[in-house]
């Protein structure tokens, strides 16, 4: 009896399971065939139950998309960043109310009452570094180059901590405190610190000549008069807020650590998932989506559009990655995940 009452239920939910991979399948019908793609990674219970390419990686070289294809995470790569101060915390390196102008002296005073919490939360008011940009950098810039220009501003936004704005000043300046800290390039912290330990082996902070991206999909732009590649912008070399390429495999050994400890202490797991103004942590927003509680983030960038949601309570986690500036993949996602809360 207790045989065949299980079997009922496993036939029951492979069904589910079938028919939701049917709905995913028509929801990615616009990324199918010989276009720009996406990747779709759904979680439940620790557990891959869908994990699937759609499109071409590479429309030139007709390479498909599949479970291992890279895509340019954009400030999805945020909330790396925010780990890795985290882990600097827990090292006693730094703390969170540490003012920004003790590790930068080079900045204006007016900066110095800024915290790394702030930094963390986009609370600084910084100012956003691509206004700045006046061409006469080099043709990319770099977190260094961020640093440089935030170091000739007149003025933040607002007070320190009175208010939320979005700051990719913020995490770019983030990534080169960890340098100075670590005495390591950015990138090989994250690889060193974070990568390697979880078996993220094929995801990279991409430094163009130094280091290189496995099956790296390209990025376009969908218009009326067709397909063009659109796969870097000046602000493509900046690492801390946006320069993570990875696969939706990858990612599920990235999901897998936020349910321990193995990163970053429960104290600081706690104080990273504490909501402050619009909702923002560190490095993810924290809301809730048909009454059930959310960490989510979204990425976009010059020929990229991705989106990333874990519901915790659930053990739910579904992440869409597409090499396609438009449209915005955080409604198909939403859609996805509706098939399994």
């Amino acid at each position: 009896m207790r045989t065949l009452l299980g079997s009922i239920l496993l036939a029951g939910l492979a069904a589910c399971n079938v028919n939701a991979d049917e709905t995913v399948d028509n929801l990615l019908a616009a990324y199918s065939g010989a276009v720009p793609g996406a990747a779709v990674l759904v979680i439940k219970d620790g557990e891959t139950v869908l994990a699937r390419g759609y499109g071409m990686a590479n429309i030139e070289a007709g390479v498909p998309v599949t479970a291992d294809t890279s895509f340019r995470l954009a400030s999805i790569s945020k909330q790396f960043t925010a780990t890795a101060i985290l882990m600097l915390v827990d090292r006693g390196r730094l703390d969170l109310d540490d003012a920004i102008g003790d590790y930068f002296p080079e900045f204006p005073q007016f900066t110095h009452g800024i915290t790394i919490r702030h930094m963390l939360q986009h609370n600084s008011g910084l100012e956003d570094y691509e206004p700045l940009y006046d061409g006469k950098l080099p043709d990319q810039i770099t977190d260094a180059g961020v640093v440089d220009i935030i170091g000739r501003t007149t003025a933040t936004y607002f007070e320190p901590g009175s208010q939320y704005r979005y700051s990719n000043s913020a995490y770019a300046i983030l990534s080169v405190l960890v340098e100075r800290l670590s005495a390591m390039p950015y990138p090989a912290f994250l690889e060193d610190n974070i990568f390697r330990p979880l078996g993220m082996t094929h995801t990279v902070a991409h430094q163009k000549g130094i280091s290189s991206v496995f099956k790296r999909a390209t990025g376009y732009r969908v218009t009326e008069q067709g397909v063009e590649e659109a796969d870097q912008s000046p602000w493509s070399a900046v690492l801390g807020d946006g320069g993570i390429y990875t696969s939706i495999s990858q990612l599920a050994k990235w999901d897998r650590a936020q349910y321990g400890d193995e990163l970053i202490s429960p104290q600081l797991q706690a104080a990273a998932l504490t909501p402050g103004h619009e909702d923002y942590g560190f490095g993810l927003r924290i809301d809730t989506y048909k009454g059930q509680r959310r960490y989510h983030h979204d990425g976009e960038t010059s020929g990229f559009r991705n989106f990333m949601q874990r519901f915790p309570d659930q053990r739910l986690t579904v992440i869409v990655l597409s090499n396609r500036a438009e449209p915005d993949v955080q409604p198909l996602a939403e859609k996805i995940a509706d098939l399994y809360l």
